[in-house]
């Protein structure tokens, strides 16, 4: 379960920025006071077109960024009194996640699941069983600076997953992956909704939020302009499809602001 009331986010601008953006405004709103909720065994998509602050409030959620106002709360944990804690109960999935080049897919799982307090045998069978979904078996022993993109981002998803995290979120996980690739992080997040996780998804890929979402939220420049179930956003599409009512919310949201 993730709560979110009030959120916001400023940064301080710097001079060189204020120069570029020419304005006198000492801070930037990357987000405006959001709130919305995440279920556990729904995926909730949370879409937004490039510097719409969807990342920004991800991170929040994750606890890399600290708010600015508003709260979060992860699996009944307050995320902002408690990172700690709270990055427990997360597993955090982009598709420009870095990870150390000279070690193997095992040493790095390792690695992170002794972080996380995982026991040893606990680990195995999970290693495994995502290695078998991921087809990874053939390069668990290679170094990751020698592996493909999308070798390195199933690498990426073994090390999101290996505490077994109640709060899942994929930020444009399938982000210029081949389809084989792109078709297991689908299956991962259905398995992950099946399982009773609490799944954020993040993609500009329509036809898979179309296909794996239960609950839908738009935001754009900092705002939330929608916020509601799939089957509503549907029932009530001006547009003729999911691409276009997207954009016809989004320039409407533009046409406002004028």
């Amino acid at each position: 379960m993730i709560k979110v009331s009030h959120l916001s986010k400023e940064f301080e601008l710097t001079k060189k920025q204020r120069k570029e953006l020419d304005t006198t405004d000492t801070k930037a709103a990357a987000v405006s006071d959001i709130s919305f909720e995440c279920q556990p065994g729904k995926v909730f998509s949370l879409l937004g077109p490039n510097g719409a602050g969807k990342t920004t409030t991800l991170r929040m959620l994750s606890t890399i960024f600290k708010p600015t106002k508003g709260s979060i709360e992860i699996a009944g944990i307050d995320a902002i009194a408690n990172p700690q804690e709270a990055r427990k109960k997360i597993g955090f999935l982009t598709g420009s996640t870095g990870l150390y080049a000279r070690l193997t897919p095992n040493e790095l799982i390792k690695y992170f699941a002794d972080l996380y307090g995982v026991p040893k045998d606990v680990c195995e069978e999970r290693k495994q069983n995502l290695y078998n979904l991921l087809d990874m078996n053939e390069f668990q022993g290679k170094r990751i600076g020698k592996l493909s993109t999308g070798m390195k981002q199933k690498v990426s998803i073994v090390r999101t997953m290996i505490h077994d995290p109640e709060v899942v979120v994929f930020d444009e996980p399938t982000s210029g992956l081949d389809v084989i690739t792109a078709e297991n992080i689908i299956h991962l997040i259905r398995d992950c909704r099946a399982q009773g996780k609490t799944v954020i998804f993040s993609s500009h890929i329509m036809s898979e939020v179309d296909l794996l979402c239960d609950d839908i939220a738009i935001i754009h420049k900092g705002n939330l302009l929608y916020n509601g179930t799939m089957d509503s956003f549907r029932v009530n599409m001006q547009a003729e499809n999911l691409t276009a009512e997207f954009i016809r919310i989004v320039n409407n949201s533009k046409t406002t602001e004028v």
